[in-house]
């Protein structure tokens, strides 16, 4: 922990600078604060699990005795720059290091949201996001956006159509939930704060570069992108052509329950890369062909493309009352072409609630309980249950049954800047194997933001 503490403080001190030195800089505050945007935030995590009943395990399965704590750390700088009427640029450098519990394999629903980014045990710095943002005015009304994380604060066309093009992740744009979206302040399971079935295109860390294009109106939005995907499942290098690309598309609309507001979300996905199918990963684990059962794993680059996999994702937020809201996804995908981005899920239904904690004279602090039911097509199924592997999974073979997750949370504002949380998950059936498990899971988060 010594080397994540001195990286955090380092950050910390020198945006602190940045911080005083914009505040110092002659001038109006108000157009001061028009015209840039400074954030920062540092969260590290640290899991343990219990040891629970295993018959047999493969490469890819969760530890059946206690591992060491793993722990995660991420670190950002958000500058923002308004540039002309209507455009910003944002820029996130970032550091990432550490491990989820068994370097986040053997369960679908993984179970640290901040592992996915990391992409070595050692710290590492990066350029998370880097990229342009330009409002088109619709109409003539008009509305305030308060500063905040990638956004300058500025008066913006209640209707507008907004592009941005560069470098981003995917759940910046889409798939946002009041309560379940943020593993760095919610929930910590990756099928919690994200539709698992959802293969979103993303590099090792969770980013991407493409076009997000969105038609937003007081009472919904539309938006639709074209992005580049993994060369290698689950890879750090990227491509876009005719054959590699991802286009996703979500129509959101305002709820209204009563006097309590709410959202809802459908999207569709579809992604174009050289990922091999389930029925050639049985195939080649017959014939013994290597090649491609190492492409399947991420370890080998596939030389032909032709893989398309498509999916379809519902996602509802709803307040119901001042202090409570509840949430729930449904997602879907063809499960015919293996996993190659994200997580090895190709059915979910999640859903859960979030308390604020102003009966107990705690109003910032916020408690969290959800639910989750992960499975995969039959496809996906045949080949675990003949030994193959994929990224995420592998236990060797596989006796299946859906994976449950049940997580609770507790998250304390212990200052303006400063929060504690603790975590805790049951998964049943981990990996989808009904030979393996329960196991329980403890968690501990420190977030700081400002």
């Amino acid at each position: 922990m010594a080397i994540y503490q001195k990286i955090i403080v380092g950050i910390a001190v020198w945006f602190g600078f940045v911080q005083i030195a914009a505040a110092q800089n002659g001038g109006d505050s108000t157009a001061r604060a028009s015209k840039w945007s400074f954030h920062f935030q540092a969260t590290v995590i640290g899991q343990q699990h219990s040891g629970f009943r295993s018959m047999y395990r493969g490469d890819n399965s969760l530890a059946d005795s206690v591992e060491p704590t793993a722990q995660s750390l991420t670190a950002t700088i958000f500058v923002g720059r308004r540039l002309w009427k209507g455009a910003a640029f944002y820029f996130n450098p970032e550091v990432s290091g550490g491990k989820g519990l068994s370097s986040a394999s053997g369960v679908a629903g993984a179970l640290n949201g901040e592992t996915y980014r990391v992409g070595a045990v050692q710290p590492q710095v990066f350029i998370a996001r880097a990229y342009l943002q330009q409002h088109f005015r619709l109409g003539k009304a008009e509305e305030d956006i308060a500063d905040d994380v990638n956004q300058v604060a500025d008066k913006v066309p209640s209707s507008r159509i907004t592009v941005s093009i560069g470098k981003f992740a995917m759940e910046d744009f889409y798939d946002n939930n009041a309560y379940g979206k943020d593993p760095r302040t919610q929930f910590f399971n990756w099928s919690v704060w994200a539709n698992g079935a959802w293969d979103y295109p993303a590099n090792t860390r969770g980013y991407t570069e493409g076009v997000v294009v969105e038609l937003i109106k007081p009472k919904y939005a539309i938006r639709i992108s074209t992005v580049a995907v993994p060369r290698i499942a689950n890879y750090h290098l990227m491509e876009y052509n005719g054959h590699a690309h991802a286009e996703t598309f979500e129509f959101q609309h305002q709820l209204q329950f009563g006097q309590r507001s709410g959202t809802i979300r459908f999207l569709v996905s579809s992604a174009w890369n050289r990922a091999p199918s389930y029925k050639q990963g049985l195939a080649a684990i017959t014939s013994q062909d290597t090649f491609l059962l190492h492409v399947i794993r991420g370890a080998s680059e596939n030389t032909t493309y032709g893989g398309h996999k498509y999916g379809l994702g519902l996602n509802i937020d709803q307040q119901l009352s001042d202090d409570l809201g509840f949430f729930c996804r449904v997602g879907w995908n063809d499960g015919k072409y293996v996993t190659w981005a994200f997580t090895e899920i190709d059915r979910t239904l999640s859903g859960g609630l979030a308390l604020k904690g102003t009966k107990w004279k705690r109003r910032n602090d916020v408690a969290g309980i959800a639910g989750v039911v992960n499975g995969v097509s039959q496809e996906h199924r045949d080949f675990l249950a003949a030994g193959g592997y994929g990224f995420i999974l592998g236990d060797g073979r596989l006796n299946y049954g859906h994976e449950g997750i049940l997580e609770t949370y507790y998250n304390a504002q212990l200052n303006r800047f400063l929060q504690l949380t603790f975590d805790y998950q049951y998964v049943n059936h981990p990996g989808y194997n009904k030979d393996r498990g329960p196991v329980h899971v403890f968690g501990l988060r420190g977030h700081i933001m400002f």
